[in-house]
């Protein structure tokens, strides 16, 4: 811990903090589930039916909420080093993802605010903070992600505003996948010229008595090299419905990542504050 301190209050390091936030903002093996259950019929029998039965499972089954509180412990491994450190989480569905780390000595060292197209951190160890874009961050981390993918990827939905009516079915390992090779984000929700070309390919790995997400890979077609895999291991039922507890996320890309984040203390639909006030003390991150 120590040593990434060092880091966050090196001047000079500004691309290590905005590489911790993209971490953070992700947070921010998959599960081994005895397959006890026939294969479905509309994969067995109806393969044209397939791709649609199971993305009307998946929705049915993903979580639905207002708010989505839990605290959580993380380690982060980046080019060879590896950090732990604590948190909370808080997400306001569709408007804000509010986040505070801590070191295991439980003073906060970031803080962040995340809105659907601004992006907002305070380090409170250097004093200073940053207000930007998506893109900004994207083209200094060579990522695509947008505040509904971040969203998702947190709470183990599929993305809300993308297209639904392309993808592929088909069994792997005794689970369902689902399979696309140019999902686009659909025209009511494009922001912006880089919304409008990124296309993903994209699989998706079902459980087959939950139709949860257990695992999931992206690609961006133009960035073919830069790959995220996330692994939901384990999940708690909550108000009825079952979270991810035990993820996994890992970035191949220039700089390979690894962040594993266990959720404790879930609770659904129980609003709090997201409080983010900058001191008038602390300067504008160059």
């Amino acid at each position: 811990m120590n040593c990434l301190i060092k880091r966050l209050k090196t001047r000079n390091s500004m691309n290590k903090i905005y590489t911790f936030f993209f971490l953070v903002a992700l947070l921010l093996s998959f599960s081994c589930n005895t397959f006890r259950k026939e294969i479905k019929e509309p994969i067995k029998e109806k393969k044209d039916e397939g791709p649609e039965y199971l993305f009307s499972k998946l929705k049915e089954n993903e979580l639905k909420y207002d708010w989505f509180i839990a605290k959580f412990d993380a380690e982060v491994t980046l080019d060879k080093n590896v950090n732990t450190f604590k948190g909370q989480m808080r997400i306001k569905k569709d408007s804000l993802i509010w986040i505070s780390i801590s070191p295991i000595l439980g003073i906060e060292m970031l803080r962040v605010l995340l809105s659907a197209d601004t992006v907002k951190v305070m380090n409170r160890i250097s004093r200073k903070y940053f207000i930007g874009d998506y893109d900004y961050i994207n083209v200094m981390l060579n990522t695509a992600f947008d505040y509904d993918m971040i969203q998702a990827l947190l709470i183990g939905n599929d993305f809300s505003y993308y297209e639904n009516n392309i993808f592929k079915a088909s069994l792997d390992n005794k689970q369902y996948k689902l399979s696309t090779q140019a999902r686009k984000k659909l025209k009511n929700f494009i922001r912006n010229e880089n919304d409008h070309d990124r296309l993903l390919i994209q699989d998706i790995w079902l459980d087959p008595e939950t139709f949860k997400i257990v695992k999931e890979t992206i690609k961006e077609i133009k960035k073919e090299n830069n790959k995220l895999t996330v692994l939901y291991n384990a999940f708690e039922e909550h108000n009825g419905m079952l979270v991810p507890v035990d993820n996994t996320y890992e970035v191949k890309a220039e700089n390979n990542m690894l962040i594993h984040v266990k959720y404790s203390k879930v609770t659904i639909d129980e609003p709090k504050t997201l409080s983010f006030t900058i001191p008038k003390s602390y300067t504008l991150m160059e």
